[in-house]
């Protein structure tokens, strides 16, 4: 059978462009040394040793990228990233009641049988509380900070001004991009009537639905959502101590969700981290925070399909061919496909029929690829881009990239080319590889 793998080839497209472009200077001089990665690595861990709570959710979502960090520096990446996450104390309880009185009316006590002033966790920019809806349904109530919004935006700006050594010591992630895409989705992230649009959507498109499960959102107003509670262990129990069965359940679930979800529903959930996902009693992928989500009526574009279809039977020539005509060339610019085949081949060859094994080796040796000379082009880096009118783009390289993430994390196998069949429009056309 043909080898093929499951990783979108615009992912690999976008970690091309961007490993390209972040090691430009480092690639004159032959590699990225050890000095700049020592200075780079200095820099990260003094910016996220000063975040405040505002940035948790970016730090759950640089948790996924992990794998890219060079092996002297991973364990002090993680411990940061872990202070990071950790829960704030708790907001006081006046605090709590003044923000319930002006986002649901003095009388908001009415609306529930019980509330519980003690929150059970911390949200990226709030805090979330259990309570009893006035009809007895068990609801979670997330609170927002009262000063989350400037808490937020300096952190952010933090982050941007460091971007660079961010960039430079998750080679390959991107982490500038992702840093002023957080920035460009402040006013989103603190709106909780955009994110009770989404989970809307999402709920009555998969109500019902065997594999997955999104709380209904019960009451919503700028800075107070009110759901319907949800049992299960979250991911990232799970990848601290599933079962085997459960880590490659999480992970086939996960990937799907994600595939599916512009076909199903018209969106993509855009905010992969392990705290927004849990295993549920009956198997069910739970989902929550829908505070970041695109938009994409269309779903998944066709020609994301036929770049992977080019990979994962190793035809590079239609490659090129489909990324030419998509924009990630800049018209008449030559590039180089060794560069490109040296990347991806080694993660074709681990297919086994339809079934994957995702893992941390294998993330640590693509990026040890990513930072081998031989494959660092600046033919590539200067030629190929990601196109600007096609936003779409980064974002399903950016949130595959974070499922890729947890799945290595989770040590999930599985069929998961099977999903992609199913899943990814132009895939399946074979027309391509005798075209």
């Amino acid at each position: 059978m043909a080898k093929v793998a499951s990783i979108p080839a615009t992912l690999m497209a976008q970690r091309v462009v961007a490993t390209g472009r972040g090691l430009l200077s480092g690639a004159e001089r032959g590699t990225i040394t050890d000095e700049m990665l020592d200075h780079a690595a200095d820099q990260v861990f003094a910016v996220l040793g000063e975040l405040k709570g505002g940035a948790m959710k970016l730090g759950q979502a640089l948790s996924v990228a992990e794998a890219a960090v060079p092996p002297r520096f991973a364990d002090h990446f993680r411990d940061a990233l872990v202070r990071l996450q950790q829960e704030a104390p708790p907001m006081p309880a006046a605090d709590t009641h003044r923000m319930l009185d002006r986002q649901l009316g003095t009388q908001w006590r009415g609306r529930f049988q019980q509330f519980d002033d003690n929150p059970i966790a911390a949200a990226s920019i709030g805090q979330v509380h259990k309570a009893v809806w006035h009809d007895g349904r068990e609801v979670a109530v997330k609170v927002q900070y009262p000063e989350a919004e400037e808490s937020l935006r300096a952190d952010l700006t933090m982050l941007q001004m460091f971007s660079g050594a961010f960039d430079t010591l998750l080679a390959g992630t991107n982490a500038r991009q992702l840093i002023e895409e957080f920035l460009a989705r402040t006013e989103d992230e603190l709106d909780y009537r955009l994110e009770a649009a989404y989970q809307r959507r999402f709920a009555k498109a998969l109500a019902g639905d065997a594999r997955f499960f999104v709380p209904r959102v019960v009451a919503a107003a700028p800075k107070v959502m009110v759901t319907e509670w949800m049992e299960g262990v979250p991911l990232s129990r799970v990848i601290a101590s599933g079962s085997r069965a459960d880590r490659n359940r999480a992970g086939l679930l996960l990937a799907e969700f994600a595939l599916s979800s512009p076909a199903r529903v018209g969106c993509l959930h855009s905010d992969p981290h392990p705290g927004n996902f849990q295993l549920r009693p009956d198997n069910r992928l739970g989902v929550i925070d829908f505070g970041a989500c695109t938009d994409m009526p269309h779903g998944i574009p066709t020609a994301v399909g036929r770049m992977a279809h080019a990979v994962l039977a190793e035809d590079y020539p239609r490659l090129e061919q489909v990324l030419r005509e998509e924009g990630f060339v800049k018209p008449g610019a030559p590039i180089e496909l060794g560069p490109i085949q040296r990347r991806v081949a080694p993660v074709v060859a681990q297919i086994d029929g339809s079934r994957f094994h995702f893992s941390r080796a294998l993330l640590q040796e693509d990026v040890a690829r990513a930072l081998d000379p031989a494959n660092i082009s600046l033919t590539n880096a200067r030629g190929m881009r990601a196109p600007e009118d096609r936003p779409e783009y980064a974002m399903l390289g950016r949130v595959f990239g974070g499922i890729v993430g947890i799945c290595a994390q989770l040590d999930a196998e599985g069929p998961f080319l099977d999903l992609v069949a199913t899943w990814l429009p132009g895939f399946g056309d074979r027309t391509e590889a005798a075209g």
